[in-house]
């Protein structure tokens, strides 16, 4: 999960009671942290569990797993433009209040309808919560300390993914008093409780006196967030209707309001106001291919993750524990990959982009063909998962530093803004757009049975290997130029 920040300030902007005890501060920040980047995991490993117990259909799923990141990626930049105006601690400790109440509300659910409802509540306090984390890094630390926090930063999102998985597992499966997958959810309310207690006391007061203050870009907000429901709605419930007429109209329908948010964007920035996007970042040189690479870095990983946790548990009828431990070797390589990338050869580093989108190709194709005909894969599968977790952090990390690092020193909150919001609309689309299609494919004539599903996620590994292979040309053109 990429957050944005409002940009460095100085130490000693750290006044008050959060003064003189930065080791509590990064601690409390770095769990929060950590507990909303385990939330955009764990769900996966629940869904197939909460799609049996609540009756909920292919598409409800996909919105329950959608749903969060709909609203985080929406109200990102909004939520890094709340602490601006109101002050970090303040913002960051009512996002958390709203993340904890929302968990609780998704433990307690009683349908789909309410769990899809209560999950983008949690999207949106966690698009209020996480811009602050490192905004109050940026404010506490100076010097080394700062680079040491930023590397226990990394290293949070680093190994998030992968505990979100096993830790999702462990939980479903243990079945705490017969929750079944309810304690995925309840498990942030102590959690978050602790941290609203600790929070109040060891963040910083905020002095927001004198600061500038950056407007919200309201009308930019409404037009964003209804672009993204017109395109993400007809993806998920299109198929399980027989794509209807609706599903058509609200497709196009995204598209005039994506135009029409561009227009809108443009037209302040040239009055001088504060878009949420500014164009001249857009404009910026690749930043565009870095906004493809990195979307399709996103979409590929959330919708094989979304195909492989449905096809895992419900085609080969595996537990949630044995589910999340299959998938850890692509998180924890992701991380390692992403973490050391920077110390390999300088020769390498420009082909390394295109490398990981062709690895990921290869590895997702080999995954799905040692799935075939329905078998479990055998030994064979974890040096595949790690190879496609290999592959994407190459896609992914060399294309978010080298984006950033063409920007203007004054355009780099922007920018990093408008990277994170690519980061999660890319998870959207994956799970929309790929979810779609093994779930159609699902659906076909054969009847259900493991061997079924592996043909259904073939087909979906077809279609993303697509994809990859469309970053991986872009890359070989970006070396060309």
């Amino acid at each position: 999960m990429t957050t944005t920040s409002a940009g460095p300030a100085p130490a000693a902007s750290a006044r008050g009671e959060g003064a003189g005890r930065p080791g509590r501060l990064l601690l409390v920040v770095l769990a929060a942290q950590f507990m909303a980047l385990l939330d955009t995991f764990i769900v996966n490993v629940a869904a197939p569990t909460i799609g049996t117990e609540l009756h909920a259909s292919g598409s409800q799923l996909q919105l329950v797993i959608a749903g969060y990141t709909i609203t985080y990626a929406v109200l990102l930049i909004t939520g890094a433009r709340l602490g601006d105006r109101y002050g970090h601690r303040r913002v960051h400790l009512a996002g958390l209040a709203v993340f904890t109440l929302a968990s609780l509300a998704c433990g307690l659910g009683q349908g789909a309808e309410q769990l899809i409802a209560f999950r983008l509540a949690q999207g949106a306090g966690s698009a209020v919560m996480i811009p602050q984390v490192l905004s109050l890094i940026q404010r506490t630390f100076t010097g080394e300390a700062r680079v040491r926090a930023l590397g226990a930063y990394a290293a949070v999102l680093a190994v998030g993914a992968a505990a979100g998985q096993v830790l999702g597992g462990v939980l479903v499966s243990a079945d705490l008093f017969g929750t079944s997958w309810r304690p995925v959810f309840l498990v942030n309310v102590p959690v978050g409780l602790a941290l609203l207690l600790v929070g109040r006391r060891v963040l910083p007061r905020d002095d927001v006196t004198g600061r500038a203050r950056r407007p919200l870009d309201l009308p930019g907000l409404v037009l964003l967030a209804a672009g993204v429901c017109a395109l993400t709605l007809p993806l998920v419930l299109g198929q399980e209707q027989g794509w209807p007429l609706w599903s058509w109209l609200s497709l196009a329908a995204s598209a005039v309001l994506f135009l029409a948010f561009g227009g809108h964007e443009a037209r302040l920035a040239r009055r001088g106001g504060q878009p949420l996007i500014t164009p001249r970042v857009l404009r910026g040189p690749g930043m565009g291919l870095a906004v493809f690479r990195i979307a399709a870095v996103m979409a590929v990983n959330a919708g094989l993750l979304f195909a492989l946790t449905l096809h895992v548990q419900g085609g080969l009828g595996h537990s949630p524990l044995r589910a999340g431990l299959t998938f850890a070797p692509t998180a924890v390589v992701f991380g390692l990959v992403g973490l050391t990338w920077r110390n390999w050869p300088r020769r390498c580093q420009p082909a390394l982009i295109p490398a990981g989108f062709a690895l990921t190709a290869a590895a997702i194709l080999a995954t799905a063909l040692i799935l075939r005909e329905g078998g479990d894969g055998g030994l064979a599968l974890y040096p595949a998962f790690a190879l496609v977790g290999a592959g994407l952090a190459l896609g992914f990390g060399p294309a978010m530093t080298g984006a950033l690092s063409t920007v203007r020193p004054e355009d780099a909150a922007d920018a990093s803004g408008l990277l994170a919001t690519v980061t999660q609309l890319g998870q959207l689309i994956g799970v929309a757009a790929f979810g779609a299609l093994y779930l159609n494919r699902l659906d076909t004539p054969g009847g259900p049975g493991a061997h079924h599903s592996a043909d259904a996620l073939l087909w979906c590994a077809f279609a993303l290997a697509a994809l990859a292979v469309m970053g991986a040309v872009s890359g070989l053109v970006r070396i060309r130029r």
